[in-house]
């Protein structure tokens, strides 16, 4: 007797064919992002374990009683290892700014496929190599210094990848939602960081970076695999920005659209499927460096998200560091709380594109999420430690504030601004503009860590007057583009009441 066909395989029977690539394209879109975010976590983690509190440990067994840091990993056992933390990150942070602003025009001119799964596989590498030290007995800083480089280096190539093969696939329509959802890689990548370098953290830390360079390593090569960059590819019908201008003015009623392009998830195609794959289409051609500064938004939506990122990699990279310095909780119970920044990161960013949907308005919604997290750092710093509720409540309201307008930024806004009117239809521009906006970002986010460095040793309190400088700056960056969008809700209302 055989046995009914599973209701898996029914359901992707049911499903039209277009759906399944488009499916298949943001599941792996997702998963090879959380991997990006994943192998970038267990730095911050790691910290607390490199230059931990000796003096809770017991007496020093090697009979050295001037030596109070004789547990501490070397080179970071001297009184300035919080400089060197700093260092450390922004050795990192450096590089994937710098190599983010080239990654994005080799994004758009390299077989995607090779790009996206070549550096998956080197990020795993580099990843691994780092937790490698441990096994090698490796102390001189150097080493650590030049594998942050060459990772932040290859790690550029995620987001123009994933971006710009998000937006050959999907056509326009509501972004800020579905790309509020599909963006959460971001935050389960933070989070699974968390977790499995904490697994390890007080046993064997070098494995705290093997294990995450495994698996994304593995990712990658899935993505090789099954990756497919173009609909037409696979004989699927092209997005709505991939025809003609001429035709613009025509909607596809169901469309959505994805984090960094436009997303489709009509089923129905225009075109005649067969069984076989045909030739890629000739592609349009990819818009200048320059051209894609001209577009309208870019330049504010840039300089506001380096503020903004230089927040939200600061809580990255020290949010453990400081939770076990002021809350005095151990290093795995630390990366376990801190994943709540994550959690409201998830939630921030999902709000931030519901809202921005129903008014329109993405910088508005930018700017006062920026303005109410400004005066919740500051309670958080004072207050937040205070109880083991109130440190949970508070980690997650600042999470949603802080990461919901880097989020909107870099997905919803990205797209609007990578398929402009201007544009003409032209997609290519996908790749260029959102490595325009996180490279300045990513900018930011080099100089938060190292700022945080820097200022900590003075108190950690000035380390949060710096963070609410930043959200401060980051809204008035964005003020200009503010009063357009509210100048574009008057003029509805005036008509309507008859001015």
């Amino acid at each position: 007797m055989r046995a009914a066909l599973a209701p898996g395989v029914r359901l992707l029977r049911a499903l039209p064919r277009d759906s399944r690539y488009r499916g298949l394209t943001l599941v792996l879109t997702f998963l090879s992002y959380t991997s990006y975010h994943l192998s970038r976590k267990p730095i911050s983690i790691v910290k607390s374990q490199l230059h931990p509190n000796c003096s809770a440990l017991g007496p020093n067994p090697h009979n050295d009683s001037n030596n109070t840091n004789w547990c501490s990993w070397a080179p970071f056992d001297g009184e300035n290892y919080k400089e060197l933390f700093g260092a450390l990150d922004n050795a990192f942070l450096v590089a994937y700014a710098i190599g983010m602003f080239i990654s994005g025009i080799f994004g758009e001119r390299l077989p995607l496929r090779y790009y996206l799964s070549g550096g998956m596989v080197l990020s795993g590498l580099f990843t691994a190599l780092f937790g490698l030290g441990y096994f090698w007995d490796i102390h001189v800083l150097w080493y650590f210094i030049v594998v942050q480089v060459c990772n932040g280096l290859v790690q550029t190539t995620g987001w123009p990848a994933v971006v710009a093969c998000v937006g050959n696939w999907f056509g326009k329509g509501k972004r800020g939602l579905i790309m509020g959802i599909w963006n959460s890689h971001t935050s389960v990548g933070n989070i699974l960081g968390s977790l499995i370098a904490g697994a390890w953290v007080s046993s064997a830390w070098g494995l705290s970076f093997v294990v995450p360079g495994i698996i994304i390593i593995t990712v990658g090569i899935i993505c090789f695999f099954f990756l497919v960059e173009y609909p037409e590819d696979v004989d699927c019908s092209p997005p709505l920005h991939h025809v003609s201008h001429a035709n613009s003015h025509e909607k596809d009623p169901e469309a959505v659209t994805s984090n960094e392009g436009p997303l489709s998830i009509s089923g129905q195609s225009s075109v005649d499927h067969t069984n076989s794959p045909k030739e890629p289409a000739e592609e349009p051609e990819a818009i200048s460096f320059l051209g894609a500064l001209r577009i309208p938004g870019v330049v504010e939506f840039s300089l506001c998200l380096l503020f903004a990122k230089l927040v939200s990699y600061t809580f990255l990279y020290w949010l453990p560091l400081y939770i076990v310095n002021v809350a005095h909780f151990g290093a795995k119970e630390a990366g376990d709380l801190s994943t709540l920044f994550d959690v409201g990161g998830i939630l921030g960013g999902i709000f931030a594109g519901l809202i921005s949907d129903y008014t329109g308005g993405r910088a508005t919604t930018c700017c006062v999420m920026l303005v109410v997290a400004a005066p919740m750092l500051f309670l958080y710093n004072h207050v937040g430690q205070n109880g083991i509720g109130t440190s949970i409540a508070m980690l997650i309201i600042c999470g949603a504030l802080v990461n919901g307008p880097y989020a909107l930024i870099t997905t919803a806004v990205s797209a609007d601004l990578g398929t402009h009117e201007s544009l003409k239809g032209n997609a290519k521009a996908l790749s260029t503009v959102t490595a325009i906006i996180d490279g300045t970002g990513s900018v930011g986010a080099a100089l938060g860590p190292l700022l945080a460095g820097l200022i900590s040793p003075t108190g950690w309190n000035n380390v949060f007057y710096m963070l609410i400088a930043a959200d401060v700056l980051a809204c008035l960056l964005l003020a200009r583009v503010v009063v357009k969008e509210a100048r574009g809700w008057c003029g509805p209302m005036a008509r309507q009441r008859g001015y």
